[in-house]
């Protein structure tokens, strides 16, 4: 292949391949939701640089393959002869069909055993890992029931080797299965709650998830399970626990866009309607309907220990320094953005379909009365930064009503089983920091006297694309939190507008 089809196939691929991960020498090298990426084709050579907090590699690409979601590029490291392998997977879980069902059989049989010695009174029966497609049971999750008598409890398992996010998901399916078990046994016996299994040191999210369930529509019982020893601990989950969570201070913004202006202005310049989104003190991004294209921020001056604002461009994790020598490339860039990236845009396009919820915000941020008319969009902020454990969230838009009540919104532009967790997860960060008083303390809301009251949760999503799923999994929520789900026109990119609204028990 010559230089350039090596940097239209590498291009091509990433740019389709925000999660995906890199592997070098048979180890993740690079994970692309983190990392960044730049390639370039100068001189006749497929220059890839990777780099991220951690590390930072220049490879010359020489071959490229694209096979079942996966690059293989055979690649040279610099003042080295000899090629080597490097793989980009858009698939985190590399395992084998053949390896994923060996393994999953074997937990099954394996939670099966601790189920027969733990709870040695109940009668437990067979677990299964068997597709239902019109429940949304996959093979990931072993499930069963077990009995004592006239008393159930639903059982939910998954194994060590799943990735996180499926670790993480399991309570979703644990409450989806819980009330078909309820349906099953209707007049046969009571299936009281859920006992969820998870590997071991897996069980933070999920505990802090269920802290915030309906102890009277269920009895919620979490176990760590260690594969290795054959043994199994419950944890704790009536309370949240010593979760590290913390946010960000709020940023300056008048101040920010200031430091950038000439920034600003040159990008307006090729693009009058960029949105600017300030993230820190040191940097900004500039945004087309919520598809970042763009970002400046400090960087140091050569020779000089001063710091001096650079602009560097690219869609997802690429990344490249605006300089003279690539100019025209970042012109091309923003004016392909402007091209496609309308609500009357050519919809086959990647540009005009990546990241639609980024473009529903974008377009609720500019009317979130549009959502609720309780809703201050005089006093909003959107992508707040917030950590819990060691996991970094961005809450998708935080604002208040009228009347000073904080207000959750996560926003769905596509059909999501996890909507309703998901947005309980920020909710209850949300609500963790108010009780503490730590958003004004942290510069939010200037100016402005918050309500004591816990906030509001809205779930947001297009009508014809609320999972059927979505109202199970909000009966089971805690009847303290006050949620509404709201059901906007699929036409959405045209301007939001609600079709409707659902709360508890309406």
């Amino acid at each position: 292949m010559t230089s350039e089809a090596l940097v239209r196939t590498v291009e091509e691929f990433l740019a389709g391949s925000r999660d995906a991960v890199v592997i070098e020498s048979g180890a993740v090298a690079f994970d692309l939701a983190e990392a960044k990426y730049s390639v370039s084709g100068e001189h006749n050579k497929c220059v890839l640089h990777l780099w991220s907090a951690e590390r930072n590699v220049v490879r010359r690409v020489l071959e490229a393959e694209v096979r079942s979601e996966v690059l293989r590029l055979a690649v040279q490291r610099l003042g080295q002869t000899k090629p080597v392998k490097l793989e980009i997977c858009r698939e985190r879980d590399r395992r084998t069909p053949t390896a994923k069902k060996a393994a999953r059989t074997a937990y099954q049989q394996k939670l099966q055993r601790v189920l027969a010695r733990r709870f040695a009174g109940f009668t437990v029966a067979r677990l299964t890992t068997a597709v239902d497609l019109e429940r949304s049971f996959g093979p990931i999750y072993a499930r069963g029931l077990i009995r004592q008598g006239q008393s159930a409890f639903a059982v939910l398992g998954v194994n060590g080797q799943e990735t996180q996010a499926s670790i993480d998901a399991a309570l979703t399916f644990g409450i989806l299965w819980l009330d078909a078990c309820r349906q099953a046994q209707a007049g046969k016996a009571a299936v009281e709650g859920l006992k969820l299994f998870l590997p071991a040191e897996s069980s933070a999210l999920t505990r802090e998830r269920m802290a915030h369930l309906n102890r009277n529509a269920a009895k919620w019982q979490l176990y760590e399970l260690d594969e290795r020893e054959d043994c199994m601990k419950e944890v704790d989950v009536s309370d949240r626990g010593n979760v590290a969570t913390r946010l960000v201070h709020s940023t300056d913004e008048s101040a920010t866009r200031e430091r950038f202006a000439e920034c600003i202005a040159r990008v307006r310049q090729l693009m009058a309607e960029a949105e600017v989104a300030v993230l820190s003190g040191a940097e900004i991004a500039f945004r087309c309907h919520g598809l970042e294209f763009a970002r400046a921020r400090l960087g140091h001056e050569p020779g000089s220990f001063r710091s001096t604002p650079e602009i560097v461009f690219g869609v997802g994790a690429e990344e490249r320094v605006l300089c003279g020598e690539n100019a025209a490339a970042f012109t091309q860039l923003v004016c392909s953005v402007g091209e496609v990236r309308h609500p009357d845009g050519p919809r086959d396009h990647p540009l005009w379909r990546l990241h639609p919820e980024r473009w529903l915000e974008s377009l609720v941020v500019e009317d979130v009365a549009a959502v609720d008319e309780r809703l201050d969009s005089a006093s909003l902020y959107s992508q707040v930064p917030a950590f819990s454990a060691s996991d970094r969230a961005m809450i998708d838009v935080l604002t208040t009503t009228r009347k000073g009540r904080l207000a959750v919104l996560e926003l769905k532009a596509d059909e999501d089983i996890h909507l309703p967790l998901q947005g309980l997860d920020y909710w209850s960060r949300v609500a963790w920091h108010h009780a503490r008083g730590e958003f004004q303390r942290f510069g939010y809301f200037p100016g402005r006297e918050l309500s004591a009251e816990q906030p509001l949760l809205f779930l947001v999503a297009p009508a014809l694309h609320v999972h059927p799923a979505t109202d199970t999994l909000l009966h089971y929520i805690s009847s303290e939190i006050e949620w509404v789900l709201v059901g906007i026109d699929e036409r959405w990119r045209n301007g939001v507008r609600t079709v409707f609204r659902k709360r508890p028990g309406g």
